[in-house]
């Protein structure tokens, strides 16, 4: 289990959560493979859809400089709230937008670039969102997305799905399988081909995450993402039962990624790319 000294850290709001923990252990470096991915030049504008805190939108306007221009949308206010609080480059500004990638406020053929970085397995209506990204973007302009792969393939949301499971009830993990919705690579193909982009190409590439214990891992997870309103609904004596008995389970199952600096395990993605 988690020391006093975590459990104080995990004190603030699941948005402020999810920047402090989230983002540095386990999205950041998949951020700057995107944006590597992306090709991003001086001067080009690029919209991020799905943006979250900004971690894709900051590093784009590092890239696109002064001369170019960067966009974010994301449907979630308290996301944005601390994206608009964190600073973008010197000199770079990033306009911040609430709203749904479902029916974007941008003219079409408005961006060279859009990024979503593993958001839309979220979306409701995911080839409709791409038909949108596609219209606000300029001829030839690129997309470049990241989903997860199969859970199966993620082995630290596969034991916390399971053990959510299995203490929780069925509907607990639902969050964390939909992580997974789009890991089938050929129908993510079909998926963005059949929106109208062409030159798609999807790589699949894993990289090793790092927390400083499963315990850890499932605090995180319990306080700073959507799993958080879920156990926030239990009064604390239960809320600390659950997550002792989802912490033994996880603990077991990523016991063969255990090292001597920390719990690891790898987090495998399909990278898409593709042109309008």
């Amino acid at each position: 289990m988690a020391n006093e000294q975590e459990q104080w850290q995990l004190e603030g709001s699941a948005p402020e959560l999810y920047q402090r923990y989230v983002i540095p252990w386990m999205i950041a470096a998949w951020a700057e493979d995107l944006a590597d991915r992306a090709a991003l030049r001086p001067g080009e504008s690029v919209l991020d859809v799905a943006c979250g805190t900004g971690v894709v939108a900051r590093l784009a306007a590092e890239r696109v400089g002064v001369s170019g221009g960067v966009d974010a949308l994301d449907v979630n206010a308290g996301m944005l709230a601390v994206a608009r609080s964190l600073p973008a480059a010197t000199g770079v500004s990033i306009n911040w937008h609430e709203g749904s990638v479902l029916s974007l406020p941008f003219l079409d053929a408005s961006f060279d670039v859009v990024l979503c970085q593993l958001g839309l397995q979220f979306v409701p209506d995911r080839a409709a969102a791409l038909r949108e990204i596609r219209r606000v973007l300029v001829p030839d302009g690129r997309l470049a997305l990241n989903v997860f792969g199969p859970i199966e393939h993620n082995p630290a949301t596969h034991a916390l799905a399971n053990a959510l499971d299995r203490h929780v009830h069925p509907d607990a993990p639902v969050v964390k399988r939909t992580e997974h919705a789009l890991a089938d690579d050929k129908g993510l193909r079909t998926l963005v081909a059949g929106a109208g982009f062409s030159n798609v190409t999807i790589r699949t590439a894993t990289k090793t995450v790092r927390f400083p214990s499963a315990a850890a891992y499932v605090r995180v997870q319990l306080a700073a993402t959507p799993l958080a309103s879920l156990f926030g609904q239990y009064d604390a004596a239960r809320r600390d039962r659950l997550t002792r008995a989802v912490t033994e389970d996880v603990s077991a199952a990523l016991a063969p990624y255990l090292d001597d600096a920390g719990q690891t395990f790898p987090q495998e993605v399909h990278i898409v790319l593709a042109q309008r």
